[in-house]
């Protein structure tokens, strides 16, 4: 075992871009399941050392035909974005410094890269440049982050201080969104010990976007809550309609939040960015830069207009805390004592694009959807349900027959292929296949390679 690691930093360089070189000459979809990976890392744990660069050669081995392609340009599932090179190799920095990004005195450097992306990130998306914003492990902790000040908000004004009482006794919250909202909202929910019974679905229309004299209802029968609204729903990438939303439930004295986990981030392109008109009128927003802003994981983002809610909803402290009064600790607006520079990587990446190479990227994006709901929808055999709002849309297999289980097969059947990779999805009550372009890389090259594996697959 050397001390400065330079051999074995040196074979991660070398395997590090091996991968990323061939990532177009590999599969997609991984080659090798879990039992088998398992079995080849699954040794007794050893009693002597081993090498670091040979430790490092063995994971780089070990790895083969387990990955998942995500980075690639033709990965469409979920919502996974690729990352753009500065972004790699400061995240790579990030590793080697081992910097604790808690507060300003463990590391002077990660707290103002990340004062400085804070501001950047405001500006670029266009929110109220004196909101509050934390940097958290993913849009998961970005809605606790910002649903934990809503709640801490809106039972003050209640005349109850939840920091100190918890929520024994307290006035009951209510969280009104779609029945189209993403997952990670109800998690968040419950995280924060509102419980799920706390969310009320209000009607909306196919795409799940609310409906404003449902909304206005709902909230007439009183008591504190929560809008939720989206900013790019999970299948189609619809928005609600913010200009219109936003004034009704803030005329009720609700708290807006915005579920922007992607599609928040093309308030910052030009093609999409009037679907967001209005959204900066609310009081949250969650996002995640590692989607269509294209850094490595971990990266969510929460920002928050009420500043003194967001503080008091995360601040922690101690005789051993040392605060800072030139820089802003972050630990007061995350949920994390220790945690990792993530800001670096994203920094980088801004730099690297600037604000047009950002909007070229969104706008790129966008295109590159359109282009493959047209390819798709000229297969025979194969029917696109609705057409891309942004970078999103569903299709499915077309036909006679048991259409669920046969896109379902269709899916398996390109995805097996190693040209292309999508995820499954339910929309409108039947079985689809769902379409996320987010990758920088997706060119009219891999446009093509996906639409030929389609045909193929569908023939």
């Amino acid at each position: 075992m050397t001390n400065d690691g330079s051999e074995a930093l040196r074979r991660a360089a070398a395997h590090a871009q091996r991968h990323l070189a061939g990532m177009d000459l590999r599969g997609v979809a991984p080659t090798v399941g879990g039992a088998a990976l398992i079995e080849r890392l699954g040794r007794a744990l050893p009693e002597r050392g081993t090498d670091a660069a040979a430790v490092v050669d063995e994971l780089a081995r070990a790895a083969e035909g387990g990955l998942m392609g995500s980075g690639t340009g033709r990965f469409f599932a979920w919502v996974i974005g690729g990352a753009v090179e500065s972004s790699v190799a400061a995240d790579w920095l990030v590793s080697a410094w081992d910097q604790n990004a808690a507060l300003a005195v463990t590391s002077p450097f990660a707290a103002a890269v990340e004062e400085v992306v804070g501001g950047w990130l405001l500006e670029l998306l266009d929110l109220p440049r004196d909101a509050s914003f934390a940097l958290t492990t993913g849009c998961q902790m970005a809605h606790a982050t910002c649903l934990a000040a809503a709640r801490g908000a809106l039972l003050s004004g209640e005349d109850w201080d939840v920091e100190e009482d918890g929520l024994a006794g307290a006035p009951r919250l209510r969280v009104l969104t779609s029945a189209a909202r993403h997952g990670s909202v109800d998690r968040a929910v419950r995280l924060l010990g509102l419980g799920r019974r706390a969310i009320e679905v209000v009607d909306g229309d196919d795409h799940g976007r609310l409906d404003a004299a449902a909304l206005r209802a709902a909230l007439d029968r009183g008591g504190p809550a929560v809008v939720v609204l989206a900013a790019g729903e999970i299948n189609t990438g619809a928005c609600d309609d913010f200009e219109r939303l936003v004034p009704i439930a803030k005329e009720r004295g609700a708290w807006v939040h915005v579920d922007g986990a992607f599609g928040l981030i093309a308030r910052a392109g030009r093609s999409c960015a009037h679907l967001l008109e209005g959204v900066d009128g609310a009081d949250s927003w969650a996002s995640d830069a590692h989607k269509w802003l294209n850094v490595p994981f971990d990266c969510g983002l929460a920002f928050v207009r009420d500043r003194a809610a967001h503080r008091a909803a995360m601040t922690g402290g101690g005789a051993y805390v040392a605060s800072s009064e030139e820089v802003r600790d972050q630990i007061d607006w995350n949920t994390e004592w220790s945690r990792r520079a993530r800001a670096v990587p994203l920094y980088a990446a801004l730099r690297e694009l600037g604000r047009e190479g950002v909007a070229a990227m969104l706008d790129r994006s966008c295109e590159r959807a359109a282009a493959l709901a047209r390819g798709l929808g000229e297969i025979e055999g194969v029917e696109v349900l609705v057409e891309p709002v942004m970078n999103q849309f569903v299709f499915r297999a077309a036909g006679e027959g048991d259409l669920d289980r046969r896109t379902h097969e269709l899916m398996e059947r390109i995805n097996a292929s190693g040209e292309a990779y999508f995820s499954g999805t339910v929309w409108r009550g039947v079985r689809a296949i769902r379409v996320s372009v987010v990758n920088f890389r997706t060119s009219e090259d891999d446009v093509a390679r996906t639409l030929a594996a389609v045909r193929e697959a569908a023939s």
